[in-house]
């Protein structure tokens, strides 16, 4: 059990390191400006990408970024204020209208440099006209739950907030802007992550009230209103954009890391979406190939995944866990496997939050199903009721690292150690 549990944590460890901004802007930054250097940002890894930053730039620089509480890190010339994520509060209220007041101020010999991560839609938060602080909470706790992708969730903040979907770029125009982005989103879209405030956007209002209606989501005559006359902008002159790290990278590297221990790695998508449980029943079986048929690789090899799920908690369940999506994910997969020798599993967030509990997320093996047991764990129940984290917090198998400093969503690793013809009941 130690030694599976520490090839798992080695991956994770090898994914993070990659993830990190940390000389990511070698052989990207721009030439010094004429005038002054200012830094604006907001993420989860906002403060880790502004230091970075700062190691990297020869010249002076100054400004401000936003991060989730307990996220921050030195830094010698940006500010780094703390706020509230996923639900926004005054102190990300506050700090955007800062931003906002910066932004404004840079004039056309200016070079504003903006660092954004996942987390930046909930800390950004500037309500469009007509709404307030209490609107915003309000739509972003119903999109949590509603079980809407986050690219989905992106579109719907950009429709409602005064600084998304390049309304940041607009106001800092005519100052040059150069945007370095970490994605936690599938596909690595810019205008998606962090809902694009420095990325031109021209979705239609309407098709923004179409998402709320498909989720349920409810709307009132004045939101609908403030969506409709919160145009984007359709074109940003003198804007630039660089990815500088995504979650194919982070898989990449736990690939090379699993080769140099002895396993064959295979990297099933960086764009996962859907029901945690779902997918976490169907990735079982994918294991479950690998282990019986030697498909889609051989043992010993590592299934390697990332992306986002969702959990959906809907009318009638009962509710009330403490899960993320990530254990959710993985105790779906455990019951699924039913106690499958030769198989582990980690699933954590990258950002070491999993959800709104202090775990990254959790790991398995082939007794997890048989110690839960004996600890007196319903895992249907848990399951049932979105508490995957009760039972792992139970068995003592989560993944507790800390803030990360950075964020590419899900990673999930699957070691398959040894080819068998059946399962235990």
């Amino acid at each position: 059990m130690t030694a599976e549990k520490d090839i798992l944590l080695a991956l994770f460890e090898a994914a993070l390191a990659a993830a990190l901004p940390d000389g990511k802007f070698a052989g990207r930054l721009p030439p010094p400006p004429k005038g002054r250097t200012l830094v604006l940002g907001a993420g989860k890894a906002a403060a880790r990408m502004a230091r970075a930053f700062e190691e990297a730039w020869a010249g002076p620089c100054a400004g401000l970024v936003i991060t989730r509480y307990g996220h921050a890190c030195p830094t010698r010339f940006v500010e780094v204020v703390e706020a509230a994520h996923p639900v926004p509060d005054a102190a990300g209220r506050d700090a955007t209208r800062r931003i906002l007041e910066l932004a404004r101020e840079a004039g056309p010999d200016d070079l504003v440099v903006c660092l954004i991560s996942g987390g930046a839609s909930a800390l950004l938060t500037a309500p469009a006209q007509g709404l307030d602080l209490a609107d915003k909470q309000a739509l972003n706790a119903a999109l949590l739950t509603s079980g809407a992708p986050i690219s989905i969730m992106n579109k719907v903040r950009k429709a409602v907030s005064a600084v998304k979907g390049g309304r940041l770029a607009a106001a800092i125009y005519p100052a040059r802007v150069v945007t370095y982005l970490i994605s936690d989103v599938p596909g690595d879209d810019p205008a998606v992550i962090g809902s694009g405030p420095t990325v031109a956007d021209a979705t239609d209002p309407d098709s923004v009230l179409a998402e709320l209606a498909r989720y349920f989501i409810p709307v009132s005559p004045a939101l609908a209103a403030a969506i409709r006359a919160n145009r984007m902008p359709q074109a940003l002159p003198r804007s630039e954009v660089h990815v500088i790290a995504t979650p194919l990278m982070a898989l990449e590297a736990a690939a090379t890391r699993a080769r140099a221990m002895g396993f064959t790695p295979l990297i099933l998508g960086d764009a996962i979406e859907g029901e945690a449980r779902d997918v976490g029943i169907a990735f079982a079986g994918i294991a479950r190939a690998a282990a019986t048929h030697g498909m889609p690789a051989h043992p010993p090899c590592l299934l390697l995944s990332g992306g986002e799920t969702t959990v959906t908690v809907k009318g009638g369940e009962q509710g009330g866990g403490r899960g993320g999506r990530n254990t959710e994910f993985l105790l779906a997969l455990t019951a699924a496997l039913g106690g499958a020798p030769g198989i582990c599993a980690l699933a954590c967030d990258t950002d070491g939050i999993d959800g709104t509990e202090d775990n990254a997320g959790a790991w398995s093996d082939s007794r997890t199903l048989e110690r839960a047991r004996a600890a007196g764990q319903d895992v249907a129940a848990a399951l049932a009721r979105h508490d995957a984290h009760g039972v792992f917090a139970a068995l003592g198998q989560l993944v507790t690292t800390g803030p990360t400093l950075t964020n590419v969503n899900d990673f999930r690793a699957i070691l398959v150690q040894e080819r068998n013809r059946g399962f235990r009941p």
